[in-house]
């Protein structure tokens, strides 16, 4: 299996994230919200990431949240439906409480099928 996050992955346009915005299929946790695109005919699902300055002012903090959650998806990419996701840090997360946005990544993502 390819554990790889080339750009085929990746949600890069505006359109890409509009469209994704537009079905307002969305749920959340406290720390995330993760919206959905019906079936995106690619055949892979593809993510992309929001996180504000507001959420978190220094740039490494919000560089590790994306980092936990894009290693998520890499990981998990092979069990997830062909959907664009985008998944929105609702609440500011760190080392100690990672495993927890884990937990309600997983939750979010998986129980969609």
């Amino acid at each position: 299996m390819n554990y790889g996050f080339s750009k085929q992955y990746r949600l890069l346009k505006t359109d890409d994230f509009s469209s994704v915005f537009a079905l307002k299929n969305r749920r959340s946790r406290d720390l995330l919200q993760v919206s959905q695109s019906a079936d995106n005919a690619l055949g892979h699902p593809r993510l992309g990431l929001v996180i504000s300055k507001k959420t978190a002012k220094r740039a490494h903090d919000r560089n590790y949240m994306k980092r936990v959650i894009r290693d998520w998806f890499r990981l998990n990419q092979h069990q997830l439906p062909p959907h664009d996701f985008v998944v929105r840090v609702r609440q500011a997360f760190n080392r100690e409480t990672a495993p927890e946005a884990r937990n309600q990544l997983a939750q979010l993502m998986k129980k969609r099928r």
